[in-house]
C-alpha cells in the first residue's frame, strides 16, 4: 500500500520504494526528494503500528534519532554567521564551566572528547537538561580535545545545544522553530507535543541476523567502556520503551528525539542544496554550506569502532559507493535507517523515514536503494 506523488522522471524511485515496502517484516516508511527546491518525489506507505491496523498517512511523524543532529548543526552555523559564536574560540567564553580547550569546531566534528559521562547518572537525568550539561562540564575529556574523533551520539545535543542556549537564551528546539522550521513550514520537531502523539508512528526494533555482531553486542561485552557509557548512561537511553514515552517526547534532546516527515527533511536539505534559501527563507549562507561538507574527521571512530567521516555537524560520504557520494554532499543518518542529505552538485535534497529499525550503524540499505534510483533518474 503506497500513496503520494512522483514525477514520471523518477519512476525508478517509486519502484524502489515499492520494493522497500514489500520486503518481509517491513512496516511503514516515507521518501521525499526535491530538485532545485521543487518536490519531485513525495511517497509514503505501509503501516504505523505493529498490528498493521493503521495506514501510514501524508502527515505521519516518526522519531528520526540522530538525523536530528543535522538540523541542530544548521542552528549552530546560523549563530556563527551572525557573529554570536566563533568556530575556533573556546566555548568557555560563553559556557565558563566547560573545559577551556574545547571549541565549537571540535564539538561539530566529534573531536571534543566528551562522548559520554563516566560517573553513573540516575535514569531521570536523561530528561534534565541542567543535570546533563553540568555532568558534561564536570567530565574530564576522554582524550585531548581536537586530537582524534569519536561519535558523540547523544552528548552532541547537550554540548551544541547548550552553546545555543547560552548565546540566544533559548532552548534548542525553540530556536530551531523560530529560525528554521517555523519560517519554512517544516513538519519537524525536537520532541513532540501531546497533540501530535496520534500521528506518530510506532518504532519497532530491528530483526537480528544470527551470528552477525552489532554495536549493541560490543556494548554488552564491555559495559564499563567509553562506548557503552555513550549509549547507556543514563540507562534510560538504552531502554526500548523510552522512545515512546511522554517524558522522551517532552524533553529537549536535540541529538536524538527529532520527529519528522521525509518531506520536511528533503525540503530543508533541498534549500541547502540550492544555495541556502527557499521561498524567501534563508537557511544558511553559501560559505556556511561549503564548511558543512569540509572533512574535519576521518578514520577509525573511537566510539563506533568503524571508519567514519564528518564535516562540521554532518556525516560525509564514507566511500565512493555511498548513498550520497558526490563531492560536496553531506547529511545525517539516524539509528534504524532515517536519513536526510543535500547534494549541491545536483541541487538535490533527500529525506527518508521509517518505523522498522535496521541494524546498520551508518547508511541503511533501504536508503542506498532509493538513492541509487534517484541518481539513476537524473
Amino acid at each position: 500500500m503506497m500513496d503520494g506523488r512522483c514525477d514520471p522522471r523518477f519512476a525508478r524511485v517509486k519502484e524502489a520504494f515499492a520494493a522497500v515496502l514489500a520486503a518481509p517484516h517491513e512496516l511503514g516508511a516515507a521518501v521525499a526528494v526535491t530538485i532545485d527546491g521543487t518536490p519531485v518525489v513525495d511517497l509514503w506507505g505501509g503501516f504505523v503500528d505493529r498490528g498493521k491496523t493503521r495506514a501510514w498517512s501524508e502527515d505521519t511523524l516518526v522519531n528520526v534519532y540522530s538525523t536530528t543532529k543535522g538540523l541542530l548543526a544548521m542552528c549552530a552555523h546560523r549563530l556563527v554567521e551572525e557573529g554570536l559564536i566563533e568556530l575556533d574560540a573556546p566555548v568557555a567564553r560563553v559556557w565558563p564551566e566547560l573545559d577551556s580547550r574545547i571549541t565549537l569546531r571540535m564539538m561539530l566534528s566529534h573531536r571534543a572528547g566528551l562522548p559520554a559521562v563516566e560517573a553513573p547518572l540516575p535514569p531521570e537525568a536523561l530528561f534534565d537538561w541542567s543535570a546533563m550539561t553540568r555532568a558534561l562540564a564536570a567530565q574530564p575529556p576522554w582524550w585531548e580535545p581536537g586530537t582524534t574523533h569519536g561519535y558523540h551520539a547523544v552528548t552532541f545535543g547537550w554540548l551544541v545545544g547548550e552553546v545555543i542556549r547560552r548565546v540566544t537564551g533559548k532552548m534548542p528546539r525553540a530556536y530551531l522553530r523560530e529560525v528554521l522550521t517555523g519560517p519554512l513550514g517544516l513538519d519537524f520537531h525536537i520532541g513532540l507535543e501531546a497533540k501530535d502523539d496520534a500521528r506518530c508512528a510506532e518504532l519497532r526494533p530491528a530483526r537480528r541476523t544470527p551470528d552477525v555482531p552489532t554495536l549493541f553486542d560490543r556494548i554488552m561485552a564491555e559495559p564499563t567502556s567509553m562506548t557503552a557509557k555513550a549509549f547507556t548512561n543514563p540507562i534510560t537511553m538504552a531502554l526500548p520503551e523510552t522512545v515512546s514515552s511522554r517524558a522522551w517526547r517532552d524533553a529537549d534532546l536535540p541529538s536524538v528525539n527529532g520527529h519528522s516527515t521525509a518531506r520536511a527533511l528533503a525540503r530543508i536539505y533541498g534549500a541547502l542544496a540550492r544555495g541556502g534559501a527557499l521561498d524567501g527563507v534563508r537557511v544558511l549562507a553559501p560559505e556556511s554550506i561549503a564548511r558543512c561538507a569540509e572533512e574535519h574527521s576521518a578514520g577509525e571512530d573511537r566510539i563506533l569502532g568503524v571508519s567514519t567521516r564528518f564535516g562540521l555537524g554532518f556525516m560525509l560520504p564514507q566511500h565512493p559507493g555511498d548513498a550520497f557520494a558526490p563531492p560536496g554532499s553531506f547529511g545525517h543518518p539516524g539509528a534504524g535507517g532515517s536519513m536526510g542529505f543535500a547534494d549541491p552538485s545536483a541541487r538535490l535534497g533527500f529525506g527518508f523515514v521509517m518505523n522498522r529499525m535496521g541494524l546498520e550503524i551508518l547508511t541503511d540499505p533501504r536508503v542506498k536503494s532509493l538513492s541509487d534510483a534517484v541518481y539513476a533518474s537524473l
